[in-house]
This record gives C-alpha cells, sequence and structure tokens, in this order.
C-alpha cells in the first residue's frame, strides 16, 4: 500500500478537531491519573532526569515531596531526588498537562477533561494563581498550605459543582465564545476566565454547604485569571490526542518544554520525542527584572498552540501585545504566518478579524522544514531561580533542529530516500 501522508493528516485534522472537551469533574491524581502512582511525580515537558532539571522545576519538585510527606525538609527532599528514591515521567505520557513546571504529584487535584467522540481523557493540576507558587519553584510553607485547601476544601466544591450540571462545563464552546471576546486562550484569558466564573458561580452557591465555603472558593478563581488556563489545557491535550497515533501522519500533537529541553512528538511516530536545548523567549520584564534573569522555556502550555490556539490565534487578541510585546499588526501576522505551515483551519475556533476564518491547526513538520518556519509560541518567562516566580511574558519558537529530526525518523521508517516535504 503507497504510503499518503496528505490522507493520514486529514484524518488527523479531522480528529483533532471534532473533539469535543468536557470538563467532567477534579479529583486526586493518584485516583484518576493513569499510571500514576506512590514515588512518582509528572512534570512539563520532554523526559529529564534531576541532574538536568532548571532551578524551576527543582524547586517545584522538592515542594511536591513536601506536599506528599515524602520529605521533611530541603535538605531531604533534594536528598531523595537526588538518590533516585522518587521516579519523574513527562505529564504527557499519563495524558495529562501542567503549566511552567507542571508537577503533579498523587495527592493533587486535577481537572478531568472527556472527549466523548474519541473517548479519551486528559488531566491538569489547579492553577495556584500568581507571586510565588509551586509551578514556579516555591514551596514555602505558605505556598504548601495554599495548595492543600486546594486540593482539600477547594477541589471538593469544584467536584460538587461539576456534578450539579449537565454533563459537564463544554470547554470548546468556551474557547470559541472567549476568541471571539478578545483572548487567544493562553497568555490572554481574561473572557475565558470571567466565562469560566459565570459558568461554575450558579453550581457553587447551589452545592456549598455554606456561604462561607462558596465565598472563599469564589473570591480565589475570581481573583484569579489563570483559573481558566488549566481545564483550557487539558481541553486542548484530549484534541491533540485524539489525532495522535495515526501511521503516515506528519502532523505535530505534541509540542512541551521542561525549562532544558523543547521537545515535539509527531502522530505518526508514536511516543517518540525530538529535543533540542529550549530558547529564551523574548518579552517583556517586570520591573526589576531582565533577560539575564530568565530560565528557558518551560511548560506544557503549548499544547495550546499545537491545537491551533495561543499565539496562533493572536489575530483574535490584539491586546496581548502589551504583555508579550509587539504591536497589534505584529499579532495579525502571527496567525497570517501559522496558517502556512498547518494543516488545515478549525471549524469551530475563528477570529473575528480575519471574516470568521478558522484558527490554523495541525502542525505539519513537512512544512515547516519547507519554508523554514517554526510555530510561533506565546508563554510566561519564569526566573532562574526556584521559587522567585514569574519575570515577565514572550514570544519564542522551537528549534527548526526538532523538526529535521522528526521528517528524518519519518523518511526512515517509511523507507523514503530522501525527507518528503509539501
Amino acid at each position: 500500500m503507497s504510503l499518503d501522508i496528505d490522507k493520514a493528516n486529514a484524518t488527523v485534522l479531522d480528529r483533532m478537531t471534532s473533539a469535543r472537551p468536557m470538563l467532567t469533574t477534579v479529583a486526586p491524581a493518584r485516583d484518576v491519573v493513569p499510571g500514576l502512582r506512590e514515588g512518582l511525580l509528572l512534570h512539563a515537558g520532554p523526559p529529564i532526569e534531576w541532574p538536568r532539571m532548571s532551578g524551576p522545576l527543582q524547586g517545584a519538585v522538592i515542594g511536591a515531596l513536601l506536599l506528599e510527606g515524602l520529605a521533611d525538609d530541603e535538605a531531604s527532599a533534594r536528598a531523595m531526588a537526588e538518590s533516585g528514591e522518587v521516579d519523574f515521567e513527562p505529564c504527557h505520557h499519563h495524558g495529562a498537562v501542567g503549566p511552567m513546571a507542571g508537577v503533579i504529584s498523587p495527592s493533587m487535584a486535577v481537572y478531568v477533561v472527556e472527549n466523548p467522540v474519541h473517548g479519551n481523557r486528559s488531566y491538569s493540576n489547579l492553577n495556584e494563581g500568581y507571586g510565588k507558587v509551586l509551578r514556579y519553584g516555591a514551596y514555602s510553607p505558605e505556598v504548601l498550605e495554599k495548595l492543600r485547601w486546594m486540593n482539600g476544601e477547594m477541589a471538593s466544591l469544584l467536584a460538587a459543582a461539576l456534578a450539579a450540571t449537565d454533563g459537564g462545563l463544554d470547554l470548546r464552546a468556551l474557547l470559541a465564545e472567549a476568541l471571539h471576546m478578545g483572548d487567544e486562550g493562553q497568555d490572554r484569558n481574561k473572557a475565558g476566565w470571567l466565562l469560566y466564573l459565570k459558568l461554575l458561580a450558579p453550581q457553587i452557591a447551589r452545592v456549598a454547604g455554606d456561604w462561607a465555603t462558596a465565598e472563599r472558593v469564589l473570591a480565589f478563581l475570581g481573583d484569579n485569571a489563570l483559573s481558566v488556563l488549566n481545564p483550557v489545557m487539558a481541553a486542548c491535550k484530549a484534541m491533540a490526542d485524539a489525532g495522535h497515533g495515526i501511521e503516515g501522519s506528519t502532523i505535530v500533537t505534541t509540542m512541551a518544554r521542561n525549562g532544558t529541553d523543547f521537545g515535539i512528538r509527531v502522530s505518526g511516530l508514536g511516543d517518540r520525542w525530538f529535543t533540542a536545548p529550549a530558547q529564551t523567549p523574548d518579552g517583556l520584564y517586570f520591573t526589576g527584572f531582565t533577560s539575564e534573569d530568565a530560565n528557558p522555556d518551560i511548560g506544557d502550555s503549548t499544547i495550546t498552540e499545537t491545537a491551533g490556539i495561543g499565539a496562533f490565534a493572536m489575530a483574535a487578541a490584539p491586546a496581548i501585545v502589551s504583555f508579550v510585546s509587539g504591536s497589534p499588526k505584529d499579532a495579525m501576522h502571527a496567525t497570517l504566518e501559522m496558517y502556512e505551515i498547518t494543516a488545515g483551519e478549525h471549524p469551530q475556533l475563528n477570529i473575528p478579524a480575519l471574516g470568521f476564518r478558522g484558527t490554523p491547526v495541525g502542525i505539519d513538520v513537512r512544512k515547516v522544514i519547507e519554508l523554514g518556519v517554526t510555530p510561533r509560541v506565546n508563554t510566561g518567562i519564569a526566573h532562574r531561580e526556584a521559587g522567585i516566580g514569574q519575570v515577565g511574558a514572550g514570544l519564542v519558537r522551537p528549534p527548526l533542529g526538532i523538526f529535521e529530526q522528526a521528517l528524518l525518523a519519518f523518511a526512515e521508517l517509511h523507507g523514503l530516500s530522501e525527507p518528503e516535504t509539501h
């Protein structure tokens, strides 16, 4: 049988865009995330071991070990990590994603997103908000105390609220509306956050055992515009995973960074990672910080671009440039450029400023290599030292070399004399 790459890619595109991610519950990670066991920590990005981890990721690991009660202090946590007493695996190996360090440990609560169209699930941890937080490597007592409250009282109320809905929250519909209101779904999520709060608040009020608990949870969600980011990331993971594993496809179904490496996976190449050193983003820095303070790019939030939003939808969100740098014209150009390296347009997620054209979706490694154009990524910038937190936001691109690796591997797998571009 001859290899029909375009047909395979069309199948991937159809599966990704027909996926309907529904946020159905919140539950302890150990109870729902496949393969997550005691002594295993999940992290953002491709596989990495302790000695090569960046400062923010090491700090998040230390915090997770303290949270789980496996270590009593920083020194004992470091000793555990260095000795091999704890295992590390990517969130992506377990159907999960996490922003920045992305660490998920067994006791943490996670969002559960179900895609009834294709029967797959995805997961993400809860967003801690701004300031000193675990995802940036902080692990002070107040950080852990907040996580315990989130994983307890808040998670229980969110689960009850979601159970009171009619089948959960339709995250694809939320994203479609947010794009029409000026979001791009990753770094600018103000509309999505308000829609999320609007949908959850009545249910929280309905099921809360007491008003004090409802007030605490609603105040936390209402003060944190990033609350919606994590379920949106899980939604994009459900979309991307629906298109993974299609033989003969050159569509990227994973992009992720661990603060050291940037990695991709391709639908037709199974679970193999292609990696290269992560780049430091270009962007705007908070007062008192410069590029010298920045850690190389980190986090699983590139799953948004993989699914066709984030930087790929910047034309819908011209105000994003006030956060990541550039001009509204640059935002428009970013989206138009991404149409050149993708297999199609999303029929449900569209951009008013482009005549309601669908967002570009389905990164094709052949087109990336043919044009020499890599995907754009919107991202927060983490301080290179654990616990200091976010120091800015900006734009980054993955190294071209990882797409070259993937295309060469594809050619070798299918016995092609030379890599086929498009």
